[in-house]
């Protein structure tokens, strides 16, 4: 990924934090016919240094992966359109241009297949404790009858991206200066709910 230094991420632990908190990635791989991509919900396991998730058994993608080639699985952020007329500097001399602002993290690594029901149930298991533990009454999987998650287990194919080598961008006005960074900040704040959030993002990364 293309990062000039204003926009790298270097912190290794904000850059997993952002994934904990990013929702599904992107996962694109190079099978037989071509590039495939499919939207998952993955896991970063920092102690192992890979991200964990499932694919359907009937998605082709799991099938053919051309061995030696990594996986790439993309995990985007909020984005917005960045109009010139929000600048300050456009007032002031006119040479200002449109661009987009987001954040994004790529994780590229080895991609390994888990045709396994216990595997694949332990994963299942640590997807909903992650994604349900905000909630008042967080369901578990052990509110299902017995026997029950072990035969959906077995409609799904456990994945794992291992050796994962991670590249964060945060493309928030950092070359503008502040005045134009300000008047970004009052723009996007009048706009869509992604708009808002690019408005705080940039607060933060000021």
């Amino acid at each position: 990924m293309y990062r000039p230094a204003a926009f790298d991420m270097t912190d290794e632990t904000e850059i997993a934090d952002f994934i904990d908190t990013a929702g599904p990635a992107h996962l694109v791989t190079l099978n037989a016919a071509g590039l495939t991509s499919s939207v998952v919900p993955l896991i970063l396991d920092r102690e192992t240094n890979a991200l964990v998730g499932h694919l359907a058994r009937a998605n082709p993608q799991w099938k053919d992966v051309v061995a030696g080639v990594d996986a790439l699985a993309i995990f985007p952020g909020h984005d917005a359109y960045v109009s010139p007329s929000f600048y300050p500097t456009k007032r002031e001399t006119g040479k200002v241009v449109p661009t987009w602002n987001y954040e994004v993290v790529h994780a590229a690594g080895e991609f390994v297949v888990h045709d396994d029901v216990e595997w694949v149930t332990a994963l299942v298991t640590r997807l909903t404790e992650q994604h349900e533990r905000t909630r008042t009454e967080p369901w578990s999987v052990d509110d299902t009858p017995d026997g029950f998650i072990a035969s959906m287990a077995k409609a799904i194919v456990g994945i794992e991206i291992r050796g994962v080598r991670l590249e964060g961008k945060r493309k928030l006005s950092q070359n503008r200066n502040d005045a134009d960074i300000d008047g970004t900040i009052a723009g996007l704040e009048r706009g869509s709910h992604d708009d808002r959030a690019v408005a705080t993002a940039m607060r933060r990364a000021r």
